[in-house]
């Protein structure tokens, strides 16, 4: 008896299929990008430099422990009233030489906002939302005196009504139709009035 031979299933059409069907999850998934807190690192050290001597009343110490619990200056604070802390601590002029700064000009306080800088120490247990939060209040307080500087120098450059923030975005937007030459040299005047000196300690 013969035998007989098996049928042949033609998979060239299963092929096609999943090939139409790769090209629909990749052109529909969308892919999670993750963000990160934006910081430009320090430049690397020369080896013979030698060490910088930082007055106390200068350094604004921020402590974030496991719990949570935030203390500044050796003080307990809520995370609601950093900001307006770190502000006052920037803008003191102790040494009385900023002509732009608003503060109290208290001498046990930061000799002016050059000099000025915040110290922020977390412990491991500490939970990602709270360290979060308390690097958002601390760039807050430094935009806070930027967008106030930003206000007093903008109208002398021609840019009125303009907070810093809003100078930053509009020099980045390619549909901006002043000069951006101008706004450039405001943008890195008033970095240079307010730098930001946020310095994480291990």
């Amino acid at each position: 008896m013969a035998k007989r031979s098996a049928p042949e299933v033609n998979a060239g059409s299963m092929a096609d299929i999943a090939f139409l069907l790769l090209i629909f999850f990749l052109v529909t998934t969308t892919i999670e990008k993750d963000s990160g807190i934006n910081r430009k690192l320090p430049p690397m050290e020369e080896e013979d430099q030698p060490d910088v001597i930082i007055k106390q009343k200068n350094i604004f110490t921020v402590l974030l422990n496991g719990k949570d619990q935030l203390l500044v200056e050796d003080e307990l604070m809520e995370i609601k009233d950093l900001r307006v802390a770190a502000v006052e601590f920037l803008d003191n002029n102790g040494d009385k030489s900023c002509t732009y700064c608003q503060g109290p000009k208290d001498p046990t306080s930061s000799d002016n906002p050059d000099k000025a800088i915040i110290s922020l120490k977390n412990e491991r247990e500490t939970s990602y939302a709270a360290y979060i939060s308390v690097q958002n209040e601390l760039v807050a307080a430094y935009n806070v005196l930027r967008n106030r500087r930003a206000l007093q120098l903008g109208p002398q450059e021609g840019f009125r009504e303009m907070n810093f923030v809003e100078m930053q975005q509009n020099y980045k937007d390619a549909r901006f139709v002043g000069n951006k030459v101008k706004l450039k040299a405001v943008i890195d005047q008033i970095k240079l009035e307010f730098p930001q000196k946020l310095s994480e300690v291990q």
